[in-house]
């Protein structure tokens, strides 16, 4: 036993150097979170938001009535700490416990479209833990626990599944939310240790004897003073925390302090902290989960660890000024990285795309809609952005990818490829967001970004808007714009080809 847990030493002990330089890294600083590879296990759950406007007090008790105008569903515990992974680029496979319902349906169907590998054991006869969360003007107020205490199953199902999942993980997280799922976390460290893989733990409850053994521990600074008891200074933090780590034979700890930031503390080193970066704190739902899974990803793609506490950090200080149990993804944090501001017109992929039509949601932003090939980018195309802006907040411009215009327009189109149209559109100061999209038509879409305002150019009808029944199907609206009279790509195309042919001619006169 002591040789294996010596070569797991080792393999953490790379992930704790303060020295070490960064390798597999990204241009931008950033790990390359797409060559790393985290198993999460532990309390899967489904957050339900329903958001709307308070502006009356019931007759019937002094309660403010709450006009709901919005549902928001996501996957919440150790399914948030996933979907913060996945955001990352990084892959994630999640193992939890659910009951056999329609929440736990949600749950796989968003897990999949979020690219996490999900390998959740369904039970019958119990709800799957849900939690709802009324808001108002981005003020939570109330919040509802649906749950019942998990009946007796076969551990050895979940045990099963997790050997499995081992031999394709980089490092495995504990997210442990008291609910059940981890009755025995001995195991799953005892398992992980012996396939050499590095294991953290965001632990609950006032007992952490059953994390002995783990490489890093994430509690809070209320969790860790239940354990050792009241830290009156910086110092008795210190001090308890490295009698933490040798009691409990445990590596690092990472406290998580709110306001003042974090800490790291490293078995025979210094103490290494960072203070807090949010500038503006709507919500701290889920900022722990965020925490853990960022800090991990960082871990997997080799950085240091006190380099992954401070992407950790950065992350927490832009998850907090959203609302609910948000994510962050990797532009976010390139961005927050590097000090530098988003620009209008960026360009996205869907992932990318989703999650920030969800962040603009939950701050009461209206996103507008439209697409197009958009081929050769004239006067009346940027007349019409402009026009769509102003509809809304923010402006999505979906663009058919190549293939898809070969085979609208036929051979010869199209004339500029999909990078160079979308980096012409993303230099427009009217458009907030570029994407591309292989169907002949926007409404996959539609369908998953269901933005506010669908807009369409041109002598369209209502009916004959594509994609405007699904639109109006949700509670959307449709817009028809007029295009600005005798230019469009098809003419100035053919003044090209009748150009050429008239030189052509001439040259050949000569």
């Amino acid at each position: 036993m002591f040789f294996v847990y010596s070569s797991i030493h080792v393999t953490i002990g790379k992930f704790l150097s303060l020295e070490k330089k960064e390798n597999r890294m990204t241009n931008n600083n950033l790990p390359n979170f797409k060559q790393a590879s985290i198993l999460v296990i532990g309390d899967v759950m489904l957050d339900r938001y329903w958001f709307g406007d308070a502006a009356r007090i019931s007759p019937e008790a002094p309660v403010p009535i709450v006009k709901i105008n919005q549902i928001d569903e996501r996957p919440g515990g150790a399914g948030n700490v996933a979907l913060n992974i996945a955001s990352l680029g990084a892959k994630v496979t999640l193992l939890g416990v659910t009951g056999n319902d329609e929440a736990a349906r949600i749950l796989s169907e968003q897990l999949i479209a979020m690219g996490v590998n999900s390998a959740i054991l369904n039970i019958d006869n119990i709800p799957t833990i849900t939690k709802l969360r009324v808001i108002s003007r981005h003020q939570q107020l109330i919040r509802l626990d649906f749950e019942e205490k998990f009946p007796s199953f076969n551990p050895q199902l979940l045990l099963d599944a997790y050997q499995k999942a081992l031999e394709h993980a980089d490092i495995v997280i504990l997210s442990d939310y008291g609910k059940g799922t981890l009755t025995d976390p001995q195991a799953f460290i005892r398992m992980a240790k012996e396939a050499n893989v590095p294991i953290l733990v965001d632990p609950k409850g006032t007992n952490f004897k059953p994390y002995c053994g783990a490489n890093v521990i994430t509690p809070n600074l209320k969790e860790f003073e239940i354990i050792v008891g009241p830290c009156q200074n910086e110092r008795e933090i210190f001090t308890k925390g490295q009698a933490f780590l040798e009691e409990y034979n445990i590596e690092a700890l990472l406290l998580t302090r709110g306001e003042r930031g974090m800490t790291l503390i490293q078995k025979g080193q210094e103490e290494h902290h960072l203070p807090a970066h949010a500038r503006e704190v709507f919500d701290v739902t889920g900022a722990g989960d965020t925490v853990i899974a960022v800090l991990a990803a960082s871990l997997a793609a080799h950085a240091s660890l006190p380099s992954a506490m401070s992407l950790a950090n950065l992350a927490a200080g832009l998850v907090v000024a959203k609302l609910g149990a948000a994510t962050i993804s990797s532009p976010e944090l390139e961005v927050a990285l590097n000090g530098t501001e988003m620009l209008n017109g960026g360009v996205l992929n869907e992932e990318q795309l989703l999650i920030a039509v969800n962040d603009a949601r939950l701050h009461g932003k209206k996103v507008v809609f439209t697409n197009g090939c958009f081929d050769i980018l004239h006067a009346g195309h940027v007349k019409y952005m402009q026009q769509a802006k102003q509809l809304g907040d923010y402006l999505i411009v979906a663009v058919n990818d190549d293939d898809s215009i070969t085979r609208l327009k036929g051979p010869g189109r199209p004339i500029n490829n999909v990078e160079q149209r979308m980096a012409v559109l993303a230099g427009l100061g009217a458009i907030d967001w570029v994407v591309s999209f292989t169907d002949d038509t926007p409404k996959r879409l539609l369908k998953i970004l269901q933005p506010d305002i669908l807009v369409k150019g041109g002598d369209y009808t209502l009916d004959q808007v594509v994609g405007a029944e699904i639109v109006l199907a949700y509670g959307g609206d449709v817009r028809v714009l007029s295009l600005s009279k005798g230019i469009s790509t098809t003419k100035i195309i053919d003044r090209m080809v009748k150009s050429v042919s008239a030189n052509e001619e001439v040259s050949a006169h000569e």
